[in-house]
């Protein structure tokens, strides 16, 4: 899911994607496997913008605990380069493949 804004432009706010996926647990009482959902949120940079800062991963924590998300996520693309996939940890971006968080 990404946030346009008007005319199809960049949206306000931290977050630019957020993936969603089923949550196969094991579940119990009234919710069953299946049931619930684990949110990513996902912060993309391309070509010259620079990294958040810490004042933006600030945010993407608060935001990420208000949704309780499973984690967040940084993208980078550069062009003809492949892209890069990093996870938010202890206030650090750690590289990480796409099966380590979807």
């Amino acid at each position: 899911m990404n946030f346009l804004g008007p005319a199809n432009c960049e949206s306000r706010g931290v977050v630019d994607l957020l993936a969603v996926r089923k949550d196969h647990g094991t579940q119990g009482g009234a919710v069953k496997k299946g049931d619930l959902f684990d949110l990513v949120l996902i912060q993309v940079k391309g070509g010259t913008a620079p990294l958040p800062t810490r004042g933006d991963i600030a945010r993407l924590r608060k935001v990420a605990t208000y949704h309780r998300a499973k984690a967040v996520v940084l993208c980078e693309w550069r062009r003809r380069k492949s892209l890069e996939l990093f996870i938010l940890r202890r206030n650090r971006w750690v590289p990480v493949e796409p099966s380590d968080v979807f």
